[in-house]
């Protein structure tokens, strides 16, 4: 019975740690002091939490707390994107419109740009319609909404 206290008890101190440990985060970047706004928020990404695998993926965009690694950023918004965050989706798509750390790639950026307007991002779409279409031919587009379709089917399992 004594172990299942101490179970319990731990469990109990674990959430305020972690919610402690987002709030330092949060409190660091404002304060601008980004290593410790890191140091909190990237234990939390690693075990998959999506809105710290965003911020990772912007902090390293921007070179706030680490060199700018345009390369990481994508990687940490693809984890966040491949579990819906929609801001990921739209930042994702923003980096291979561009080119920064993938190759560019105005189908995969329209498909991420496009999902993440259906999954609510308020800019998304202007930038999907006035920035990459124009740039597109109508098979570009057809297949980026195809790849669209098939990866919010998959539930983000089958983005390509």
């Amino acid at each position: 019975m004594k172990i299942f206290r101490v179970i319990a008890v731990g469990l109990m101190l674990a959430a305020p740690v972690q919610a402690q440990t987002w709030e330092d985060g949060d409190a660091a970047y404002f304060a601008g002091d980004y290593v410790t706004a890191l140091e909190n928020w990237r234990p939390l990404a690693e075990q998959g939490d999506a809105s710290a695998q965003f911020i990772l993926g912007f902090m390293y965009y921007n070179g706030r707390g680490v060199p700018q690694d345009y390369a990481a950023a994508v990687r940490w918004y693809r984890m966040a994107a491949e579990q819906g965050y929609a801001w990921a989706q739209y930042d994702l798509g923003l980096m291979y419109e561009n080119g920064r750390g993938a190759p560019q790639d105005y189908v995969t950026a329209h498909m991420w740009v496009n999902i993440g307007s259906a999954n609510g991002n308020p800019v998304a779409a202007y930038v999907r319609d006035e920035v990459l279409v124009p740039n597109m031919t109508p098979a570009q587009i057809a297949e980026a909404q195809r790849r669209a379709r098939v990866c919010m089917e998959s539930r983000y399992r089958d983005c390509y």
